[in-house]
């Protein structure tokens, strides 16, 4: 648990890369004595570490907890991250709508849109705004099913843990545009589902598409 905000503030920055020096992370506002402590007891926590080259990067459970880091912290990394995967494909030729993300968990992997529920409205609904709002385009969403995902690397640290609902929009109509800090937008006609630079869960996702079933699921993955 990191219990100052400058600590917090390391593995918030440290999620949108793959590694920073001290002269990078630290800020201009603070001196390097002040600065080095924070960082140590950021790297003791067991959130980060210093590689080869002076390089500092998040460690498993720091990547988990990720850009959550400036949130009020309870064992946030221990706890599934709850989201919604958006499958979108376009009214006029069925292309399908990837993203690559830009932050940890999974920082430069593509994948099916996602988004954050919101306890005010339902899914569908949540869906059609931060569709709209992130990549400018408009469309009908259904809820397909839902589950857990857990993705591990290979020496069997957990990199992601989700409680995901699948929402699917086969009618999405537009110019794709809007503004995601976080994320690249583009269309695929022809998407290779096996590629490994790919989120692991996209292939299952796309299967329970295809079958077009209600589903729950719970399963673990290996990057």
């Amino acid at each position: 648990m990191l219990d100052h905000h400058v600590q917090r503030a390391i593995v918030y920055r440290l999620a949108f890369s793959e590694g920073l020096r001290f002269g990078q992370l630290k800020p201009d506002t603070l001196e390097n004595k002040l600065f080095d402590y924070h960082l140590k007891k950021v790297v003791l926590a067991g959130y980060a570490m210093k590689g080869n080259g002076g390089l500092y990067t998040l460690t498993p459970e720091g990547r988990r907890l990720g850009i959550r880091a400036l949130d009020k912290q309870q064992a946030l990394a221990d706890y599934a991250e709850s989201v919604l995967f958006l499958i979108i494909r376009r009214a006029s030729d069925g292309a399908w709508l990837f993203y690559k993300r830009g932050t940890h968990p999974m920082l430069g992997y593509s994948g099916f849109m996602h988004a954050s529920p919101n306890a005010q409205e339902v899914s569908t609904t949540t869906a059609e705004k931060i569709c709209l709002e992130q990549t400018g385009l408009t469309g009908s969403f259904t809820a397909l099913g839902g589950g857990y995902s857990r993705i591990f690397n290979t020496s069997g640290e957990l990199q992601s843990f989700t409680n995901f609902t699948l929402l699917v929009c086969d009618d999405a109509t537009g110019e794709l545009s809007g503004e995601d800090a976080f994320a690249d937008y583009r269309w695929e006609l022809s998407p290779n589902f096996t590629s490994t630079q790919l989120f692991p869960s996209t292939s299952m996702l796309y299967e329970r598409y295809l079958a077009g079933k209600a589903f729950f699921v719970e399963q673990s993955f290996t990057i």
